[in-house]
């Protein structure tokens, strides 16, 4: 994928919907009218598919890590996250 492939989306206080698919075989970003899908390969424990997510979808949009917030769910497949 190419860095900021969907950069036209990066706008400041975006509520960004996503779809997590943990434990993929390869990685992965797609994007649909409902938001983005997200296939990490990082297993869903101890955060670590969380952070797999913010890193592909900061890459995806062309944005730094830390201006990408988790704003709902944290611990399920269906995740909303905030560009600062």
């Amino acid at each position: 994928m190419i860095k900021g492939a969907w950069s036209h989306l990066a706008l400041a206080g975006a509520e960004i919907r996503v779809r997590v698919t943990p434990r993929a075989r390869q990685p992965g970003v797609t994007h649909t009218d409902e938001g983005f899908r997200i296939s990490v390969t990082a297993p869903a424990d101890e955060g670590r598919a969380n952070a797999a997510v913010v890193e592909a979808l900061a890459h995806a949009l062309g944005v730094a890590k830390i201006r990408l917030t988790l704003v709902r769910g944290a611990t399920a497949r269906d995740k909303t996250f905030r560009l600062d």
